[in-house]
């Protein structure tokens, strides 16, 4: 099956001699990494994820930075989140029809490649002698659906290059990257952009998705099932009323809410640290 050519790259090795008890609590402080070792298409995604990461917290930081320093405002930058929002929630739902419908790795691939080409955008407008400030509104809301769209797609393809018995220990790796990314690149994109300026933090988030992208076009492709229907207005209120009828899926949309809150609010106290920063 294609989807599942990164699935078993290598053999599993089991190691029979007995461990010390000082290894053996080493070995419970460390992450498992039987799918880093099993699946060649994990660390593909894997890396691809911390790279882009890394790219997205310059871009988180910098855009409202930017936005400061044109407006003034520190309603204009909320407004950031604001439009924001709202491709975040219709497109998820849509995101999930398209996943089903269509390749994961292509639909993964594209989104990714849309992603790179609107942080271009905001690189070509920040070199401008006057940068606009439209831009900077319509880019944060197509990269908030391009994610949406992408959420699914990388959500159901773990589980099709992941053995099942590793899957445990995938989701522990995944949170590992999420936590290093979320920790460290804020504090790296304070520090590009406060000493580097807006237009290397821009440079450096498109640099990112050139190395994601060499990750993940090299993963293989994931085709829907022959029985997935096309995408359609009916398939997303199909799946609207499926996830209203189910409140654990109706809780992942509020969790997702709430982390868009939080950045929002990392945000707007990302800006005076900057600015204070460059001072």
């Amino acid at each position: 099956m294609p989807g599942h050519a990164g699935r078993a790259d290598h053999p599993r090795v089991t190691d029979a001699s007995p461990a010390s008890p000082a290894t053996a609590r080493l070995r419970a402080l460390l992450p498992d990494l039987s799918p880093w070792r099993a699946s060649s298409d994990f660390r593909r995604l894997w890396l691809a994820g911390l790279v882009s990461n890394f790219g997205t917290f310059l871009t988180f930081v910098a855009l409202p930075v930017q936005v400061k320093e044109l407006t003034g405002s520190a309603a204009a930058v909320g407004a950031i989140g604001a439009v924001e929002l709202v491709p975040l929630v219709v497109c998820g739902l849509y995101g999930g029809v398209l996943a089903d419908a269509f390749d994961k790795r292509t639909l993964i691939v594209r989104t990714e490649l849309g992603l790179g080409l609107l942080s271009a955008v905001l690189l070509v407008n920040a070199l401008l002698p006057h940068p606009a400030v439209w831009p900077l509104y319509v880019v944060a809301a197509l990269s908030a659906a391009l994610t949406s769209v992408q959420r699914p797609a990388l959500d159901s393809l773990w589980p099709r290059i992941v053995a099942h018995e590793d899957m445990p220990a995938a989701v522990s790796l995944n949170s590992l990257r999420w936590t290093v990314g979320g920790v460290a690149g804020p504090a790296l994109a304070g520090v590009v952009v406060a000493y580097a300026g807006l237009g290397w933090a821009y440079a450096a988030d498109v640099a990112t998705f050139a190395v994601s992208m060499a990750f993940l076009v090299r993963i293989a492709s994931s085709p829907a099932s022959h029985e997935a229907a096309g995408p359609s207005l009916r398939a997303v209120a199909e799946g609207a009323r499926y996830a209203w009828s189910r409140k654990e899926l109706l809780g992942t949309y509020d969790v997702r809410t709430s982390e868009h809150a939080a950045r929002l609010r990392e945000r707007r106290a990302a800006v005076p640290r900057a600015r204070t920063a460059d001072a």
